[in-house]
């Protein structure tokens, strides 16, 4: 199972969660985010991929992030329709950055009407399923998994929304479901914050202990 660790925003503690070798991390050009990243990312293993988590961002302002930070992964957590996401490759495309992955997310809670997947589907490289809530992400709790046994496309997608240690034992059981099948990867982000940006490391260490024990099915991706 992949794991992403989210919300990012402090050099040593960039530094310290990099040691634990999570797959991607993630940092929000969000201007409202309270974990708004304005800095540089120091240097990473190449084994972890960086993503730009934006909001209704501009193309330009998201290429300009691309550019500057070289991200491997951009993250859509606003309104950004199937024509801006066509654009956005396009524009990629002509800069020699084709191979960034576009992650778009959709919002859950109570209920999902998983058509508006559909125009997504040949576009984005994953689905990211979050917590619907007051904030665009990192609202701290979890929706209803069991929502995803309606799941009828074969893209593998990043769970998210609140998830921590106290998930651990919900992470094995919802393993065991069909609704896993194509879960790639575990977002992580506030349950594990000293304070907004900061990540406590033996926290992280224990759940990355923890979910690399547990079989999902998509991880063969």
């Amino acid at each position: 199972m992949k794991l992403k660790v989210c919300g990012m925003n402090y050099k040593n503690n960039i530094q310290e969660v990099a040691l634990l070798r999570p797959d991607y991390l993630g940092f929000i050009f969000y201007e409202k985010s309270s974990r708004f990243f304005n800095g540089e990312i120091p240097t990473l293993p190449d084994s972890i991929k960086k993503v730009g988590v934006f909001v209704n961002s501009s193309l330009e302002s998201i290429a300009e992030k691309v550019m500057t930070h070289n991200l491997q992964a951009v993250q859509l957590h606003g309104k950004e329709s199937p024509e801006f996401i066509k654009e956005l490759i396009r524009m990629f495309a002509d800069s020699n950055f084709s191979l960034v992955e576009i992650i778009k997310v959709f919002s859950i809670k109570d209920d999902f009407d998983f058509s508006v997947l559909q125009p997504y589907e040949s576009l984005c490289n994953y689905f990211l399923f979050d917590t619907k809530g007051k904030l665009p992400g990192g609202n701290g709790y979890a929706f209803n998994w069991d929502i995803l046994s309606k799941y009828p496309s074969s893209k593998p997608y990043f769970l998210s929304g609140g998830i921590g240690n106290s998930e651990i034992e919900n992470l094995k059981q919802f393993k065991a479901t069909q609704a896993s099948k194509y879960c790639y990867a575990i977002d992580v982000n506030s349950k594990f914050e000293i304070k907004p940006g900061l990540k406590n490391i033996f926290e992280l260490e224990q759940f990355r202990t923890n979910v690399a024990s547990i079989n999902f099915r998509g991880t063969k991706k």
